[in-house]
């Protein structure tokens, strides 16, 4: 698959004609035409987002809420980073096209990043599947214009610009997904995008100080590995490499268990036996590997905006020496935001959900993704997923980008979605629904600034509650 096969937006291949899945698309276009995607309009027993935002609340951890509220806080675009339940209850409440794929439910621009595939080579792909699960297609597609505009919004872009953006992301996944309707089936699963390609197309496409800006990016990520997290975030106690303690971002086990009056070694113990469930959740050779490593320490910490307040946690592990490290991360797995209107998911535990919506929709993933369950000081038990903390991951700089460059980006993510859903889904009924035309796409667009709008009505609700006192909000952390 080459760069220019990933984000071209000019003519794809026609799409057969023949077959069950065509019939089914294009049924599903009477049950729920096109132009009907474009339509979003709060209803009157439409949820508050405070209400269901403080649902979640009642499961994290009560001193980080206001951290996360903070963080949400911090212009629209955060706060709908953090508003996925919101965002699914909406979703849910329109009708829907009946095309399942394997959703990541939380497909906006920051989930898509780059990462080292087991191979090293670094690739583009969705990196959260938090909230993944099965659903109708469009709601990943919708979840991922909408944030489009909200980010071409807080960059000021001109109207036309706005939609500009949108309308080439939306245009990229229906062209791909026609092509993707045309290939084998090897050759859908193996597809992936890889940063030598991207560096090809990117730099055909953009001004050179986003050339200049991604180049430093992908090099950046490149070089985030455990010797990197071993240097950010550890220090030396008694002699020993250990975490860091600066809370409330970043707290150790033993500080956690001193407040509990819990003894370390029984700490240690306890890690070793989580650690130890994981790890037969490996396939043999991952199992062999993480096997190599010794346990040393390990601490919560605050992650992202949408998740700040669950338990996430990291662990240190060395293998020869102190100057060979291996940090896990180990994240709390709730219910998926989709379940209540999508229905519960068929895994009993949530961590291995995400582990296995993770390994159906990414084109190369983690090698060392597993699950455990853990009982927390508090008696509860709860789901957990592990992977690699920092394995050559990196973001794009979303707020920096200029018009061209969020096109394109737009353009990238749009490609990635619709072959993470070719993979799961009827890919030719898929192809058939969004069509040949830019129907789908401009309907797309059209939703995507009208739940612009709504989003800036509920980032101002939240907004208000700070301002009369009824939210507590930690800004700056």
């Amino acid at each position: 698959m080459s760069a220019s096969d990933a984000t071209d937006t000019t003519a794809a291949p026609d799409v057969t004609t023949a077959g069950a899945g065509h019939k089914v698309g294009k049924a599903a276009r009477k049950s729920v035409p096109r132009s009907a995607q474009a339509i979003w309009e709060a209803g009157p027993d439409r949820v508050s987002p405070l209400q269901i935002l403080a649902e979640q609340d009642q499961t994290r951890v009560p001193e980080l809420v206001p951290v996360r509220y903070g963080r949400m806080l911090a212009s629209p675009f955060t706060f709908y980073r953090g508003a996925a339940g919101i965002m699914a209850a909406d979703l849910g409440s329109m009708p829907a096209s009946g095309l399942q794929v394997q959703l990541c439910g939380d497909a906006h621009l920051s989930n898509f990043g780059v990462f080292q595939a087991p191979d090293r080579r670094l690739v583009f792909d969705i990196n959260d599947f938090d909230e993944t699960h099965p659903g109708p297609f469009e709601w990943d597609v919708k979840r991922l214009a909408a944030s489009v505009m909200i980010a071409a919004r807080d960059r000021k872009f001109a109207v036309a610009d706005q939609e500009e953006v949108v309308l080439a992301g939306v245009t990229s996944y229906r062209e791909a997904m026609a092509s993707f309707a045309g290939m084998n089936e090897l050759d859908v699963w193996y597809a992936r995008f890889d940063m030598q390609e991207f560096a090809r197309a990117w730099s055909d496409r953009v001004s050179k100080a986003a050339q200049k800006r991604a180049s430093k990016n992908i090099e950046k990520a490149r070089n985030k590995g455990s010797l990197r997290a071993l240097a950010k975030l550890t220090e030396v106690r008694d002699g020993e490499v250990r975490i860091a303690s600066r809370p409330p971002l970043l707290v150790p086990i033993g500080e956690l268990a001193e407040r509990e009056g819990l003894h370390p070694a029984a700490i240690t113990a306890m890690v070793q036996g989580l650690l130890g469930e994981y790890t037969e959740t490996l396939d043999e050779a991952a199992r062999l590997l993480v096997g190599r490593y010794s346990y040393a320490d390990a601490a919560h910490k605050v992650v992202g905006v949408g998740s700040v307040g669950t338990r996430a946690w990291i662990a240190l592990l060395f293998g020869r020496n102190e100057g060979d490290p291996l940090f896990l991360q180990i994240k709390e797995a709730g219910p998926s935001v989709l379940e209540p209107v999508a229905g519960a998911s068929r895994f009993r535990n949530h961590g291995h959900r995400v582990v296995s919506g993770q390994r159906l929709m990414q084109a190369a993933g983690d090698g060392l993704l597993g699950w455990l369950s853990a009982e927390g000081i508090d008696g509860k038990k709860r789901d957990f997923y592990v992977r690699q903390l920092w394995d050559g991951k990196g973001s794009a700089e979303v707020e920096l980008m200029d018009a061209a460059t969020l096109r394109s980006y737009s353009q990238l993510c749009g490609w990635t979605l619709a072959r993470a859903h070719a993979r799961t889904g009827d890919r030719a009924a898929l192809a058939a629904y969004v069509g040949k035309g830019d129907r789908f796409d401009r309907a797309i667009t059209e939703f995507s600034a009208a739940y612009a709008d709504q989003n800036d009505l509920d980032y101002g609700v939240l907004m208000e509650a700070e301002r009369s006192g009824e939210l507590e909000v930690e800004r700056g952390l």
